[in-house]
């Protein structure tokens, strides 16, 4: 009992030097302040016509309004992005396409921007580009400016004539020093069907740069066949041949001949390229690099379905004209094709197809320099990347555009993709153990 008393003394005595302001109590935490509401119900929230009372800058502004895609319907995807896509740190760009995730609808889509004098323009920001797919615009889900290591196909057309020939075969030691050492090269001829001189192996290797030797041919004359006139290959008078040993068919009195097609199996050399190009690791550029005067005859192979199959596999096309069809003023001709008639350039529409670029050079100067001119426009093109909002196994064409909000620029890319099952399988091989 005299231990509490003393206790409590002592503790008043404490509390008395402390002074006034010790005995002063915390206040209380301030009480939310909602001006102008009233009479909210639990449960039901705010009502919709009151103010809001966030202080937050991001609360306050207004959410963007989704515009109308290309075709007048309004989507999600079209609004206005204010996040940033993923792979934008320089140096990332080939990881954000190569992980181990499952990509069910994924496009990859990449372009090449010139401006109207045709020079490669720098410096295009991921908030300039618009991105389409069937004409509605589509949420950009990844960006890369850098470049990817690049599986190339080159095709070398051996049915050119002599003069033609012989400056692409001076020009084949200029190859190697377009690529850098971790591409790689595959090379294709054709004449009168398309061989694979060697399949893929490194752009610098001296295996690459033995086979571009061996690749130089003579070439062929150009035919020249005339039915009537002083050259032609008959000889006739009042309708009869004078000589029989001159007729078409020996003892003959018919005057015609007929004459031989021209056969150029570029779309079947095209298409053997695509398909060696189809199993090469994804995170790579496939591009096919074709050198010849773009004339087609005698291929099993269908443009359509070659174009199909590039638009599938997701392989670019590129080329150097060379001969007639680098000559001025011949390729607006050749944009009209008579039926049943051989076609005199079949590559720029190739070119236009599968995002490609077509380059016309009729000196050897010119044919060495288009070679780095070409994998400098593969390897400073962008890259986008979004999901698509379509069926993505439906296996219907989707037509693609991309546009950048910078006036007088030309931006190249395909035209569209067909998709493929490849495409909802992981990026990355399944582990053994996981097979099991």
């Amino acid at each position: 009992m005299k231990f509490s008393i003393l206790a409590v003394a002592m503790s008043m005595m404490f509390v008395g030097q402390q002074g006034p302001e010790a005995q002063q109590q915390l206040p209380d935490s301030p009480a939310p302040q909602m001006t102008g509401v009233s009479n909210v119900a639990p449960g039901k929230g705010t009502p919709q016509n009151l103010p809001s009372t966030s202080s937050s800058p991001d609360e306050q502004a207004p959410h963007p309004t989704a515009p109308s895609g290309k075709n007048g319907s309004a989507t999600t995807a079209a609004a206005d992005q204010q996040a940033e896509p993923e792979g934008t740190t320089p140096g990332e760009g080939l990881k954000a396409f190569t992980l181990a995730r499952v990509q069910v609808n994924y496009v990859e889509l990449p372009f090449t921007v010139k401006d109207n004098k045709g020079q490669l323009v720098p410096g295009v920001d991921w908030r300039e580009v618009r991105v389409f797919e069937n004409g509605v615009r589509q949420h950009i889900a990844y960006w890369t400016v850098d470049a990817f290591p690049i599986s190339a196909a080159f095709v070398i057309d051996q049915s050119l004539p002599f003069n033609v020939m012989e400056r692409v075969n001076n020009s084949l030691a200029a190859v190697q020093g377009a690529f850098a050492p971790y591409d790689e090269l595959a090379i294709f001829t054709y004449n009168n069907g398309p061989t694979m001189r060697t399949d893929f192996t490194g752009a610098q290797s001296a295996r690459v740069a033995a086979v571009l030797e061996r690749s130089k041919t003579p070439g062929r004359e150009a035919p020249m066949y005339y039915n009537s006139g002083p050259l032609s290959q008959t000889t006739n008078i009042n309708g009869h041949q004078f000589d029989p040993n001159t007729a078409p068919v020996r003892n003959s009195n018919s005057n015609t001949i007929t004459i031989p097609k021209e056969i150029h199996t570029l779309n079947d050399a095209i298409f053997m390229a695509a398909r060696s190009l189809a199993d090469r690791p994804v995170g790579r550029r496939r591009v096919i690099y074709v050198i010849s005067d773009g004339k087609e005859q005698g291929s099993k192979a269908k443009y359509k379905e070659v174009v199909q199959y590039l638009q599938t596999h997701n392989i670019t096309l590129y080329a150097t004209l060379v001969g007639d069809s680098a000559t001025w003023g011949i390729g607006f001709l050749d944009r009209y094709h008579l039926p049943f008639m051989m076609r005199d350039n079949i590559l720029p529409r190739y070119v236009a197809e599968t995002g490609g670029q077509a380059v016309s050079e009729y000196r050897q100067r010119g044919i060495e320099q288009s070679f780095q001119k070409i994998a400098e426009q593969v390897r400073t093109q962008y890259t986008i990347g979004y999901y698509s909002h379509e069926p993505f196994i439906d296996g219907k064409y989707r037509s693609t555009e991309v546009t950048v909000s910078r006036p007088n620029l030309d931006v190249i890319t395909k035209k569209g993709y067909f998709p493929t099952p490849y495409d909802i399988r992981p990026k990355t091989p399944t582990p053994p153990a996981a097979k099991q």
